[in-house]
């Protein structure tokens, strides 16, 4: 099994993730990054254990630690880019995966998360026999101080603070048990926004819910922000870099809705580009294009969307699962930057609910079809050769245009199976396309 997935490295804490991997990895870290490495983690109980083993890697290979605690992701992040001291970063992490689990995601010195070649270099490096400094030369940790009040006095300063302060909005927010729950309070304060919080204190052994903000884990969210009559709800993931929205009436607000109404927001300031996945609803191009931007697609995963970004000097970006990209403020997923931007969508243009019935509805199937990794490429060239007289994307699998809608063909780069993405306005033809492609994948798999 290959070392990285689609974003870091993740695993069962203590099985795939042992003390002894991780001390490992630490050396490669200190490999590849060298000198000053800053080191953060989300609340897992996991976490010290980790913690522990790679920052012992990492010194005994000479580089120094800066050891600054829980914090989200996004705050380590733009602690490594605003910090011309620091080398590189490590972020002990499993994002939305469930307590059992732990990983790490690696920081490059300019604030971005690593590139799939300094990936495959600290993969070869954990892989390698390194030599140890010498006594002499062993790293020291020391304890870093001011991420999170440097991180929100930046997000504070790149939205209209005024005009959400004026607004004297209120909001629920479930911080799931994770690394935002000092820092989103802190940011709500600043903006003079009253807060209801659930989930709020960090802790992973028994958390009020799991690190996913799905409709069905946020339920409790969805009526608090019913019940007492709040403006916004809002959700984060376990490390804080992806934000899920809940309307003033209590609704969930699916990932790719809040994407295109920040799109909008972000495009009425700063005419561009705007980069998403080729798995985003085609509301996300609708709203783009009706605001004078240009949307251009990627491939699935948040390292792409970035490089892209930074590829073409984008205003904007994002994916469908909640994680916005705000070049502006840094290069990286931001759950914190979301949330304030939103808050100032609310501020500015009224009510959530009434902001969303001004699109245009799209109905959304998702179907993952059990597939063995060797089948993978075999089941997308027999849909590849089906193709004909159809517009068709191939920056991630193979995504056919109707006239009514649309239907993705992509494998999964983590798991063993297909997934099939179908879209369309009207929901019983997303329902049946999708329906008859999974049908198709079946019985091709099944014969072959």
């Amino acid at each position: 099994m290959t070392l990285f997935g689609i974003n870091g490295v993740r695993g069962t804490a203590n099985r795939d993730l042992s003390p002894e991997k991780a001390l490992q990895i630490g050396k490669a870290i200190g490999r590849t990054y060298g000198r000053r490495i800053a080191l953060a983690t989300d609340a897992r109980d996991s976490a010290d254990m980790l913690k522990s083993a790679v920052s012992a890697g990492i010194m005994s290979v000479g580089c120094d630690i800066v050891d600054l605690g829980i914090l989200p992701t996004p705050t380590l992040q733009y602690y490594v880019k605003t910090h011309d001291d620091i080398t590189g970063g490590v972020v002990i992490t499993a994002s939305h995966n469930p307590p059992d689990y732990n990983g790490f995601k690696f920081i490059r010195e300019d604030g971005i998360e690593a590139t799939r070649a300094e990936e495959q270099t600290i993969e070869s490096f954990c892989s390698t026999d390194i030599a140890p400094a010498e006594w002499s030369e062993i790293g020291e940790m020391t304890k870093g101080t001011g991420a999170i009040i440097e991180h929100v006095d930046a997000v504070v300063s790149h939205v209209d603070a005024d005009a959400i302060r004026a607004a004297k909005l209120t909001v629920c927010i479930d911080c799931a048990n994770g690394a935002t729950c000092i820092a989103t309070p802190l940011l709500l304060k600043k903006l003079n926004v009253k807060a209801f919080t659930i989930n709020a204190d960090p802790q992973s052994e028994s958390p009020g819910r799991s690190s996913e903000p799905t409709e069905e884990n946020i339920a409790p969210l969805m009526a608090l922000t019913a019940q007492v009559g709040a403006d916004l709800g809002a959700a984060h993931d376990g490390d804080g870099d992806r934000t899920i929205f809940v309307t003033e009436k209590g609704d969930y607000v699916i990932g790719d809705v809040s994407l295109a109404l920040i799109a909008k927001a972000m495009l009425q300031e700063h005419k561009g580009k705007v980069i998403t996945p080729v798995s985003s609803s085609a509301i996300v191009e609708d709203v783009v294009e009706g605001n004078g931007g240009l949307l251009k697609y990627t491939a699935v995963g948040s390292h792409v969307v970035v490089k892209k970004m930074e590829e073409n000097m984008a205003v904007f970006g994002g994916e469908e699962n909640g994680s916005m990209v705000f070049p502006e403020i840094q290069l990286c997923r931001d759950g914190l930057m979301t949330f304030a931007k939103m808050l100032e969508c609310v501020a500015k243009n009224g009510p959530l609910s009434e902001q969303m019935s001004a699109f245009e509805r799209y109905h959304n199937v998702k179907r993952n079809v059990p597939c063995p990794d060797a089948m993978k490429s075999k089941l997308l060239d027999h849909f590849s050769d089906g193709v004909a007289g159809n517009r068709v994307e191939t920056v991630d699998g193979l995504k056919i245009y109707f006239d009514d809608g649309w239907i993705l063909l992509r494998p999964s780069t983590t798991e063993e199976l297909f997934r099939i993405y179908s879209e369309s306005k009207d929901e019983a033809i997303a329902q049946n396309r999708a329906e008859e492609y999974e049908s198709e994948a079946l019985s091709f798999l099944g014969s072959s």
